[in-house]
């Protein structure tokens, strides 16, 4: 008898891994995939079936760990058809014009295959075409609080329909003196919304703001041990200020960095530096606030595609700005605030790369440094500034003994009086007048 073929058992099916195993949707899977997101990372991978759910979340984690694609995933996926003049459905508010673009950009990227327009409102462009913009219908709204507000003041946005609001770097923006107009943004904010809330820290200001605008908030923290990347190789050297800008153009020479962002503190002092460094060195240029919209725009444009090598900066760009070609991170001048520090150094080393971060410290500013050592819980490394800069101190020359005898004044013995009389009895010593001494000014003629 000819024997029966048995079906051999098929293999158990694999659970789902990665985005796939969070539960998204197949649209936001593709677009993930052509992004390149392939695994998500453990600030993505915790907070995004959260935000699925609804809830209202404070996320901390370290710069360059995805904390846009975890805010904007949960956005898209929870949106609801909408119509060409309905009111945007979610709200992003970042501190800076640089931060609100790129946010905009990671979300047409993640939109990939959707119908969704993402708005961008922002001081230094035409007020005008962002109002055509918002005619024509925007699902997604990021902005600036103050150009966010102006708009609405105008008419020309309204927030009824807000169903998510985001405060991205929300520890930037109550520095900068955001707070009451983030304020009156969230009062205008339907109450029923879901608020999200992230930032590389959370200092008690900003718990405040989220224990009065927030529904029992989760905190949710992903850097509670160590504040500043692992992988960054920190230094500082302790330099004269009028010797910093021979330490910087020796020091580029000498690491020969792929990109590198050169902070100040001051608009007037990056623009010095820039003018020095542009003389010895090609691909320099610089950004602050008092520059043009389109200016910044194009700086911005051109440091990513890697023309700009060396970009002198304010802290403008010290935040959210994410290019991963940084190896070198120079804090030319030490920040005002340790969390400053923290985001200039969090530019370099982005989801786990490597990079190298050096401070230049003056004899005065030994107590700042203490304070970023005490924040970051890590001591920063010594480097001696001897092999870098060249001793402007020359030796004394080395004079003959005929020369130094020359030089030298005669010794006049004093001639010798007979006494003819006896001396004077000296007077009395006249005793100290304490309290206030008693001027003497010339009348003016």
């Amino acid at each position: 008898m000819p024997k029966r073929r048995t079906k051999s058992p098929e293999p158990p099916a694999q659970p789902p891994r990665g985005f796939a195993a969070i539960g998204l949707s197949p649209i936001t899977l593709a677009a993930l995939e052509d992004a390149g997101y392939l695994e998500p990372t453990p600030v993505q991978a915790g907070l995004i079936p959260r935000a699925l759910e609804g809830a209202d979340l404070m996320g901390q984690a370290r710069t360059g760990t995805g904390k846009t694609a975890a805010f904007a995933i949960p956005i898209l996926e929870r949106l609801e058809p909408h119509k060409a003049k309905d009111p945007p459905q979610a709200i992003v508010l970042a501190p800076t014009r640089e931060l609100a673009v790129q946010v905009r950009d990671e979300f047409q990227k993640l939109a990939k295959g959707r119908k969704i327009h993402i708005v961008a409102l922002y001081g230094g462009k035409p007020i005008r075409q962002q109002i055509e913009h918002l005619r024509q219908g925007a699902e997604v709204v990021v902005g600036t609080p103050g150009r966010v507000l102006d708009l609405i003041d105008r008419g020309a946005l309204s927030l009824g329909g807000i169903r998510t609001v985001v405060l991205d770097e929300a520890d930037r923006m109550l520095d900068i003196g955001f707070r009451p107009d983030i304020e009156r943004i969230l009062r205008r904010c339907p109450q029923s919304r879901q608020t999200l809330l992230f930032s590389a820290t959370i200092p008690p200001p900003v718990m405040r703001l989220a224990e009065r605008y927030m529904r029992d908030p989760e905190m949710m923290d992903f850097s509670p041990t160590d504040i500043a990347v692992e992988t960054i190789d920190q230094y500082y050297f302790t330099v004269m200020a009028e010797d910093k800008f021979e330490l910087l153009a020796r020091l580029m020479g000498r690491e020969s960095p792929r990109q590198a962002i050169i902070f100040c503190r001051t608009k007037r002092g990056t623009d010095k530096v820039h003018l020095r460094l542009a003389k010895k060195l090609s691909g320099v240029a610089c950004i602050h606030g008092d520059l043009p919209q389109k200016v910044r725009d194009r700086v911005m444009a051109q440091f990513r595609q890697g023309t700009v090598r060396y970009l002198v900066a304010t802290d403008v760009v010290g935040r959210g700005i994410d290019v991963t070609r940084i190896s070198h991170i120079i804090n030319y001048d030490v920040p005002q605030f340790c969390d400053d520090y923290i985001h200039r150094v969090g530019r370099t080393g982005r989801m786990g790369g490597e990079g190298v971060a050096f401070t230049f410290v003056t004899p005065e500013e030994g107590i700042q440094l203490t304070r970023i050592e005490m924040r970051i819980n890590r001591l920063l490394k010594r480097q001696e500034t001897a092999d870098l800069l060249m001793h402007r101190l020359k030796p004394a020359p080395q004079r003959t003994a005929v020369a130094a005898a020359a030089a030298e004044p005669p010794i006049l013995e004093p001639p010798l009086v007979e006494p003819s009389e006896p001396a004077p009895v000296a007077s009395e010593p006249r005793r100290p007048v304490y309290g206030r001494r008693q001027h003497r000014y010339r009348r003016a003629l």
